[in-house]
């Protein structure tokens, strides 16, 4: 099913304070980009309904419509304007202040408007005398835009006596808690979650041995999208991330066109039983119409892209002919047949349709497309700050002179390579010393100009390792021990400070480790953060070269080098030495494999499961 979903944020928030609802504070974030964040990816398609603070609603990169009907009528007057603007057969909605709606909302409801072949279905919650509605949970047809406008024009304004004239599937959910809307400034600060709070509830949680699976779950769950769009031009959109669906403003193609060089001619004007003479009245040119008429046994010489002459439907390419000359041409039976080689309009794109969705990693190819739809700027999410610093006493950087025992800096340099590929704007804090009062210093600084922080070093058990001390001073932070190799030590969550919040990320400080925890933790948060849609990294299947030592229990990343063997199937070679301070085994390799939590030994010539560096971004 195409669903369109729409938020409802028309009211006065007068409960609130005379707040606008959607846009107060939950956590780091407004309400309405909590709900976004959940039902975002269950529709294909996102609408506001707002009656105030439009451009900011505008913002979060979805389109917003105030209310066709004066006098905030309502949510049936919110429904009625996203019915009237819904581009897809069905239009489900929520409120702007549930922030925890159920996961599986749309999927439920449009599963019961099928089965009971119903106008509308509705959430339900409890039963007998605890039973409860929730009517601006629901999945309505996009056809009963008329018989709504019909009720609200004739005084109606409830709810429920609208849906007493639809026939209405109720579908019953277990988790009341999820349909929770926050209505008074007081349950909002009761509600915002803290990370320590999220991981409480978790079953078999153990901050010192926590499986990757369910680390990498907190921290995607846990991270929220940030707030800010600009319009960029498309020679500045490349590897940018959409904050809104691209509409295309013309159908491609703009006319029916052939698809070859050749000839073209009414179908039906072929002989089923013989070869068929045309005699040729002119010629279509890619940009040149040809703008005769074409009678029976009449064709047009065709060039590829050129418009189809009014009244032909097939086009034979020249090759397949016979007898060609400057006025007739044969084609013999049997090589087309109707409506070959003709292009449709609108049959890669038509107008009003999405081109690209939002979310998107904008890619040489979208660039282009954008470009043969006419459209010069596009709107797309602010690139995300993110500050990053190495700590350590011993740390040194380039141009300085080594002391015994001192080592060059080198994880600043990998993470600036990384975070300049996933397209982030940078804040290089250099080196940090190895005490309370810098790094205090430096968390703050960072915090108070970045949207992330990532530290490599110091989250370890160490007598010199004050940043455990102070991330957790500073702010709402779990220190894991996570069952990998290498990488096992690492922090998660957020500090802040003078009434800003960041996200931190604490990786470890060996170089090897700090690149895993980034590729397999932070990359995909940040990508999150964007406001990308953006999948984990993809795993390709290799055979081993080799045998490969594992113990099941934890999940480790050796570095590999992928290449194919002499029938052309792909197999892997670990690049020797695997200790996570080795980082000339890191330069080697082209990828990594990946040995999962329940995997044992590897012998050669099993499959094991492969991240490419090349799709590393």
């Amino acid at each position: 099913m195409h669903i369109t979903g729409l938020i409802l944020a028309g009211g006065r928030g007068s409960r609130m304070g005379s707040i606008d609802k959607g846009l107060a504070l939950l956590g780091n974030q407004p309400m309405v980009q909590h709900v976004m964040g959940r039902l975002q990816p269950q529709v294909q398609r996102l609408l506001i309904n707002a009656n105030q603070n439009l451009d900011t609603y505008a913002a979060f990169g979805a389109p917003v419509w105030p209310d066709a009907m004066p006098d905030f009528a309502g949510p049936l007057a919110g429904l009625q304007t996203g019915l009237m603007h819904c581009e897809t057969p069905y239009l489900v909605t929520a409120p702007c202040d549930s922030p925890f709606l159920p996961s599986d909302l749309v999927q439920r409801l449009a599963e019961a408007l099928l089965a009971q072949d119903a106008d509308l279905a509705v959430a339900v919650t409890g039963e007998g005398e605890t039973r409860q509605p929730h009517p601006v949970f629901c999945l309505a047809k996009a056809t009963l835009l008329p018989h709504l406008t019909q009720f609200l024009e004739g005084g109606g304004r409830k709810v429920d006596r609208w849906y007493a004239t639809l026939r209405v599937a109720e579908v019953h959910f277990a988790d009341e808690a999820a349909f929770r809307n926050i209505n008074t400034l007081a349950e909002l600060q009761q509600m915002a979650p803290t990370l320590t709070q999220f991981v409480s509830g978790l079953a078999d949680y153990d901050p010192n041995a926590l499986p990757v699976a369910q680390a990498q779950r907190i921290v995607q769950e846990f991270v929220q999208p940030i707030l800010g769009v600009e319009t960029v031009t498309i020679w500045q959109a490349l590897d940018r991330v959409l904050a809104a669906d691209v509409i295309s403003p013309i159908s491609v193609p703009a006319h029916d066109n052939s698809a070859m060089d050749g000839f073209a001619f009414q179908g039906a004007h072929l002989s089923h039983n013989a070869a068929t003479p045309f005699a040729i009245v002119g010629t279509a040119l890619a940009g040149q119409a040809f703008e005769g008429a074409v009678e029976h046994g009449q064709c047009v010489r065709i060039m590829t892209g050129a418009v189809m002459p009014a009244g032909c439907d097939t086009v034979v390419p020249q090759e397949f002919t016979q007898n060609a000359s400057d006025t007739t041409v044969t084609v013999p039976q049997g090589v087309v047949r109707i409506g070959d080689n003709r292009r449709l309009m609108g049959e890669d794109l038509q107008e009003g349709k999405a081109a690209l969705a939002q979310g998107r990693i904008l890619r040489p190819a979208d660039l282009g497309l954008l470009a043969s739809l006419g459209i010069g700027q596009i709107m797309v999410q602010r690139r995300l700050r993110v500050a990053f610093f190495s700590t350590g006493d011993e740390l040194r950087s380039l141009g300085d002179e080594l002391d015994a025992g001192c080592i060059y800096d080198s994880n600043r340099y990998t993470l600036f390579g990384m975070l300049t590929r996933l397209g982030c704007e940078l804040i290089d804090m250099g080196v940090v010393k190895d005490d309370p009062a810098s790094l205090e210093a430096a968390l703050r600084s960072a915090c108070a100009n970045a949207d992330a922080i990532i530290t490599s070093g110091g989250v370890s058990v160490g007598a010199a390792d004050y940043t455990k001390q102070i991330m957790a001073q500073l702010g709402d932070v779990t220190f894991w021990k996570i069952g990998m190799r290498p990488g096992r030590p690492m922090a998660f969550g957020t500090i802040t400070s003078h009434g800003k919040s960041a996200y931190l990320f604490g990786l470890p400080g060996n170089p090897v480790a700090v690149m895993v925890t980034f590729y397999f933790f932070a990359r995909d948060a940040l990508l999150r953060m964007m406001g990308a849609r953006a999948a984990p990294l993809p795993l390709l299947r290799a055979a081993s070269a080799t045998d490969i030592r594992k113990k099941p229990g934890r999940t480790e990343y050796q570095r590999g080098i992928l290449s194919t063997d002499s029938s052309g199937n792909p197999v892997v070679r670990i690049t020797g030495s695997q200790g996570s301070g080795v980082l000339r085994s890191m330069s080697e390799a082209n990828c990594m494999v990946v040995l999962h939590h329940e995997q044992g030994n590897v012998r050669a010539g099993d499959l094991v499961d492969v991240a490419c560096f090349d799709g590393l971004i």
